[in-house]
């Protein structure tokens, strides 16, 4: 830890009830400390807001903070001041009176945070009036809208490099969750940093589980959405669409079956659009369906889930938006419904930029329609889109790691009849011409061009042109089909030519239903369920008096690490997640007491620390016929390898597959699977950290353990401890 940081803990600990940085947040502290330009890239949920929030409170005079909308910078502003931060917003919402207290607030020096709009921080004479007072540094949030490169490219945010000439010796901060190599030298470029520090988060985001959907007819779409939303019930989720008529649709759609819906689009009126917002914001409905009019900058850290209804039109859009989940660190679901209408809807919509922009943005939408189509992991995509390594060799936490879809047995053939078909065309067809030939379809050009003579003709007549169309889409994204740039036909590459040899074997399956009730959610290890309903009424209730949003009073995390560890005096209340000092004094004897009633009342053991009760929630595994082939070999102590081998899955799902046999079958003994040894040290690292998750146990082994040989370990460990419980009840 740098010198000087010891103080910002502190503040840390009093002001936001945490006990160390997360990545990268201390080199961005210091960097705003000492006075150097910086841009820096979290992912959404990173904690970007507090690099520049905390400095602030520390150096002398005020700190200027750029933020593209109101929403954003009432939200920060609400949270700031409910830490005993003076912190302040000028904007349009104000009333002439609310503006002359901020004015009198900056005056007098109180503020150390002011939050403006680019608009009005170029307007009229605001810079000139800005250089009477101490400014301690500016800070852009949602600096990805200075390039044109990025995916909310705004002209005012270009204008942003007049600060560098008019105040020279203060420092510049940028901060974006969404930024690819080229972003972000644009955003240096643009706003002259000469020397800035550059500090990339990690754009993986494990708490987060990946499913792709296709999209079939809307009542099946529909009740999928609904079963996602019933695993959710009364938690937040936003559902996003790609046309205001769609928002109406299935808004009224989830209230019709029972669900607290919103819609939000641009074309609503601005007190409808507010109010649809703050209800979504507290809680008096659970679900806001909307186009991507909502979101940028929201701090609503308690959304279990995010939907696409239909594909966003670049993977910085989705990464954006997905991000909005799970912002917290708790497990959340990203549910992405794709079909190739939703590509063609997008082409008729940005039909119309100038054509340089238009090029950079069908490329976007082919990235996006490859992540939907993608047969390897999708956090690993995700993150090495945005030029990073991805070190795991599976997550653990997407439809394909987890053994969820489907591997068709018959991926060779079907792939070297696909392939044979695309070079009997001459390699001059696209993809939908190539799908009719295949199917032994009648059209008019396929009989034109006398195609209906070919030996591939009618080769795959018995698979529907959906299941075929997906079929070539993953051959591209493999390396084994590729489109030409100008007129989007299909060719045969080197690699694909390997495939019609039998010496590369591709990987074809079809996305269906999205597997949602596999992806079990260990957030909730520990937790009295019960207890956690009862604070969060008292949160909602506390929120209403105050006229905050709930996740300001106390985030979802800090609710449940009180049901977790059922604190008894303000010292152990301290212990929680996410309680600092303010929050204690302010909200501390109110949750006490209902911690302390819910225990007596049901007569449980309070300030539970130093182990981990077990979640009354059990979720069995849902099986298919590979994962039962699987169980099988498992339960005649065959190793991940030659299970993998025989079921031919990746060593990654085989291991997915292996944690829930143990689960499932109460093993306590994990050889042959890991080593005895290893085992044991394990166990001496959770007598340590505890064993409620596993990047704590992770990190006291140094990094060097994989983690799905910590979870095989963390899973018998559990066993034995249920075991030797049972026999003492």
């Amino acid at each position: 830890m740098k010198e000087g940081n010891n103080s910002l803990l502190n503040l840390l600990q009093q002001n936001w009830g945490y006990t160390s940085f997360r990545p990268l947040q201390e080199e961005a502290v210091t960097a705003v400390r000492e006075g150097r330009d910086s841009l820096v890239i979290l992912p959404t949920g990173g904690g970007k807001s507090l690099c520049y929030q905390l400095p602030a409170l520390v150096m002398e005079g005020m700190a200027v903070v750029i933020s593209p909308l109101i929403s954003l910078m009432k939200d920060q502003v609400d949270q700031l001041t409910s830490r005993g931060i003076e912190a302040a917003c000028l904007n349009s919402s104000l009333s002439p009176n609310d503006k002359m207290a901020v004015d009198r607030q900056i005056k007098d020096g109180q503020l150390k945070l002011l939050y403006v709009a680019p608009e009005r921080l170029l307007g009229g004479s605001f810079l000139t009036y800005l250089k009477q007072f101490p400014i301690s540094f500016f800070a852009i949030d949602e600096a990805h809208c200075i390039s044109q490169w990025g995916h909310d490219f705004r002209p005012e945010y270009r204008a942003l490099k007049i600060l560098r000439k008019e105040f020279p010796e203060v420092a510049l901060h940028s901060y974006t969750a969404t930024a690819t190599q080229k972003v972000r030298h644009d955003i240096v470029q643009q706003l002259g940093l000469p020397d800035p520090e550059i500090l990339v988060g990690s754009f993986d985001r494990p708490n987060l589980h990946y499913s792709v959907a296709r999209s079939g007819k809307k009542k099946e779409k529909l009740l999928q959405l609904c079963g996602l939303v019933e695993r959710h019930k009364g938690e937040s989720g936003i559902v996003y669409c790609i046309s205001r008529k769609s928002v109406e649709e299935l808004a009224k759609a989830l209230n019709d079956n029972g669900y607290r819906a919103i819609p939000y689009h641009a074309g609503l009126e601005d007190e409808p659009r507010k109010r649809a917002q703050e209800q979504f914001l507290n809680e008096k409905v659970d679900i806001i369906v909307a186009t991507v009019a909502f979101g940028m900058g929201i701090d609503k850290t308690n959304v279990r889930y995010v939907v696409h209804w239909g594909m966003p039109k670049s993977i910085e859009h989705y990464q954006q938006e997905s991000g909005r989940a799970g912002r917290d660190g708790l497990d959340s679901d990203c549910l992405l419904f794709y079909s190739i209408a939703d590509l063609i809807t997008w082409k008729r919509i940005l039909v119309d930029l100038e054509p340089e922009h238009q090029r950079i943005a069908f490329t976007q939408l082919e990235e996006m329609e490859s992540y939907a189509n993608t047969t390897r992991c999708r956090h690993r995509y995700l993150v090495e889109y945005f030029g990073q390594a991805f070190e795991k060799e599976g997550c653990g936490a997407c439809d394909l790691c987890l053994g969820n879809i489907e591997t068709n047995p018959d991926s060779l053939v079907i792939a070297q009849k696909i392939l044979s078909c695309v070079i009997r065309l001459n390699q001059r067809f696209g993809v939908k011409h190539t799908i009719d030939v295949l199917r032994g379809s009648k059209a008019a050009r396929v009989i034109q061009f006398r195609h209906h003579e070919l030996s591939t003709y009618g080769l795959l007549e018995e698979s529907p042109a959906s299941h075929v169309e997906d079929w070539i889409a993953q051959l591209c994204e493999q390396g084994f089909l590729s489109r030409n740039d100008e007129h989007k036909t299909l060719f045969v590459t080197a690699d694909g030519n390997d495939v019609l040899k039998g010496e590369k074997i591709p990987r074809l399956v079809q996305f269906e239903s999205p597997p949602i009730e596999a992806f079990i959610d260990d957030s909730w290890e520990g937790v009295d369920t019960n207890l956690f309903a009862k604070l969060k009424e008292l949160r909602t209730r506390l929120a209403a008096e105050e006229k905050i949003p709930p996740y300001v009073v106390f985030g979802d995390a800090a609710l449940r690490d009180m049901g977790r560890k059922r604190p008894s005096t303000h010292r152990s209340f301290l212990m929680v997640e996410g309680v600092g000092k303010k929050k204690k004094e302010k909200y501390g004897d109110l949750f006490l007491e209902a911690i302390n009633n819910y225990c007596e009342k049901n007569g449980l053991e309070m300030d539970i620390f130093t182990r981990s009760p077990k979640s009354p929630i059990k979720l069995k595994p849902i099986m298919n016929g590979t994962k039962q082939k699987a169980f099988d070999l498992f339960g005649r102590r065959k190793n991940v390898e030659e299970v993998a081998s025989q079921i031919e899955r990746a060593s990654s799902t085989t291991r997915g597959y292996l944690a829930e046999y143990l689960d499932a079958e109460k093993i306590i003994d994990p050889t042959p699977w890991i080593d005895g040894a290893l085992h044991e040290r394990i166990g001496n690292t959770i007598e340590r950290v505890g064993m409620d998750r596993l990047r704590p146990i992770f990190e006291d082994l140094g990094g060097e353990i994989p983690y799905d040989q910590i979870r095989v370990s963390v899973t018998c460990w559990k066993n034995r401890d249920a075991a030797n419980e049972s026999s003492q009840s």
